[in-house]
């Protein structure tokens, strides 16, 4: 009786993974950058800690939402960082970085802090603060769209999109 619950719940557990009843991992920091300009897509480095509130907050009501997960893990190589640890090191742009020292570089003072960077590693901008689930989608779609490029606004994308067309 044992063997045949223990295969249903291996059955149970493997069809809920196929239907992505599980999360998507975020990558590690060289792997990342590494991945994001052999497969040409943006970078996104969720600058976190573990005492910060609002990044549990937003893992929980912003990126385990279906509809952003999806776009985020489709459309950009996600990157996870620990601002406070002092023990791993990156190399990035020729040099070694702890966590915590990469998180100076980037210039971030607050947490959670999300960073949007090219496919060639060039930072895009950094946005300090807890991002709501919809404007977090907005905010994705603009920079895979590069509408930053087109000097266009996030809140003229948000009104009409970028037009890309139009404006070339």
């Amino acid at each position: 009786m044992n063997q045949k619950l223990g295969i249903v719940l291996l059955l149970v557990f493997t069809s809920l993974q196929l239907l992505g009843g599980e999360s998507k991992d975020w990558y590690e920091f060289e792997k990342g950058i590494q991945l994001a300009e052999e497969e040409g897509k943006h970078v996104i480095i969720d600058f976190y800690t573990d005492w910060c509130k609002w990044c549990k907050v937003m893992d929980k009501e912003t990126f385990s939402v279906p509809e952003v997960e999806s776009y985020l893990f489709e459309n950009f190589v996600p990157i996870r960082i620990d601002a406070e640890n002092t023990s791993d090191q990156v190399n990035f742009q020729g040099q070694s970085f702890t966590f915590r020292e990469l998180t100076s570089a980037f210039r971030v003072t607050g947490f959670p802090s999300i960073a949007f960077m090219t496919p060639q590693a060039e930072l895009i901008t950094v946005i300090p603060g807890y991002i709501k689930k919809d404007m977090f989608l907005h905010l994705l779609k603009y920079v895979d769209q590069e509408c930053y490029r087109s000097q266009i606004t996030l809140e003229e994308f948000i009104e009409n999109g970028c037009q890309k067309e139009a404006a070339e």
